[in-house]
C-alpha cells in the first residue's frame, strides 16, 4: 500500500486543489467539520487531520469557535496594481495600519538608486485580514522629499492611499524593477508581524520612476508567503 494517501491526506488534497484554483477565496469560510465529514464520507476525526494539514501548509487558519478560513491568496507579486491591492479582488477584505512617517538620509540608498542627494521620506505600514487580524505584510516606502510629500511627517498620511498622494505631487510612475528573496524576520519585524524572529517571509524591493527615468518610489516589502507568491510568465 506504498504511496497510497491516507483518508485525511486524500481530503485535504482536494481542498488544496479548490483553494489554489480559486475557487475558495481568501477570507472564505470553509464549510464545517459536519458538513465536510458528510461530503467525503469520514469521520470528524478524519476531517480535523485534513484542516490540520492545510493549516501546517499556510493554505487555511483556524479560529476556535468559529472555524476555519482560508488565509492562501494566490496574487501575483507583480500585479500592475501593486501587491498591497492584490487581496482586494479574490475576496479577502484587509486594512492598512500606518505605523509611522518619518525624514530620514540613507546614503547607500542613494548609491544604489543612483541618486544625489541622500534624503527621503519612510512610510511605514502593515496589511492584516480583517476575517482573523492576521498581519500579513510590512511594509516601509521610501520618497523623495517634494514640498507635499514632506508635510507627511507633521500631517500624517490619514486615509489617502499612497498612490493617490504621488500623483498629487506630480509623481507618476512609468517603469521599474521588483526583486524578490525569501529571508528570515528579525526581532522588530518579527513583533510587527506578530510572528517569531526567524520565521521565513518573501522580501521584495521594488523601485518605480516615471517616464523620463526620475525616482518616484523604493518600496521594501515583507509578505506572508501563505497569502502570497511569485509568478513569472514567459513565451
Amino acid at each position: 500500500m506504498t504511496g497510497v494517501p491516507l483518508k485525511h491526506q486524500r481530503i485535504s488534497r482536494i481542498l488544496a486543489r479548490e483553494i489554489r484554483g480559486g475557487s475558495r477565496p481568501a477570507g472564505e469560510r470553509l464549510p464545517g467539520e459536519h458538513t465536510l465529514a458528510q461530503r467525503f464520507g469520514v469521520s470528524r476525526t478524519t476531517v480535523r487531520a485534513a484542516l490540520a494539514e492545510l493549516s501546517r501548509e499556510g493554505l487555511i487558519t483556524t479560529r476556535t469557535g468559529k472555524g476555519s478560513y482560508v488565509r492562501y491568496d494566490g496574487r501575483p507579486l507583480d500585479e500592475g496594481s501593486g501587491w498591497a491591492r492584490a487581496l482586494g479582488p479574490r475576496g479577502a477584505d484587509t486594512t492598512v495600519r500606518t505605523l509611522g512617517v518619518h525624514e530620514t538620509r540613507d546614503a547607500a540608498l542613494a548609491v544604489e538608486l543612483g541618486l544625489e542627494k541622500d534624503a527621503f521620506v519612510c512610510v511605514e505600514r502593515t496589511r492584516e485580514l480583517v476575517a482573523d487580524g492576521t498581519v500579513v505584510s510590512y511594509e516601509r516606502s521610501f520618497l523623495p522629499p517634494l514640498p507635499l510629500i514632506r508635510e507627511l511627517p507633521a500631517r500624517g498620511l490619514g486615509q489617502e492611499a499612497l498612490t493617490e498622494l504621488l500623483l498629487r505631487a506630480g509623481l507618476r510612475p512609468d517603469h521599474g524593477e521588483q526583486r524578490v528573496c525569501g529571508r528570515p524576520l528579525d526581532t522588530r519585524e518579527a513583533e510587527l508581524l506578530r510572528r517569531t524572529p526567524g520565521d521565513w517571509f518573501l522580501q521584495t524591493r521594488r523601485t518605480s520612476r516615471a517616464a523620463d527615468g526620475s525616482f518616484v518610489e523604493h518600496a521594501v516589502s515583507l509578505l506572508d508567503p501563505g497569502h502570497f507568491q511569485l509568478t513569472l510568465t514567459y513565451g
